[in-house]
């Protein structure tokens, strides 16, 4: 069973605060072409999440799993967008 502790969302916001701020550098470059910055700033907000969904799992709350799960998916994802751009915008 489950810990009586509360579970912890702390980490998938500070993911997605990293998202936020990796999108934030990109936009100041210039968002549709991207940013290596802020591809990487994005995507380190990937291992809070996966702090939040250890707490999860150790929990045995689904609640945190899931929003730490989404929280991983979204910062890889924004960070790979990010990086791809940037990649793309230099060849073309």
């Amino acid at each position: 069973m489950g810990s009586s502790v509360p579970d912890s969302k702390t980490p998938a916001m500070i993911a997605v605060a990293l998202v936020v701020v990796g999108i934030l550098i990109a936009a100041m470059q210039g968002i549709t072409h991207g940013s290596i910055g802020g591809g990487i700033v994005a995507a380190l907000g990937a291992a809070p999440a996966c702090l939040g969904m250890w707490k999860g799992i150790q929990q045995e709350t689904q609640g945190t799993l899931a929003i730490s799960v989404g929280a991983v998916l979204l910062s890889l994802g924004v960070g790979a967008i990010l990086i791809v751009l940037r990649v793309v915008s230099w060849v073309a």
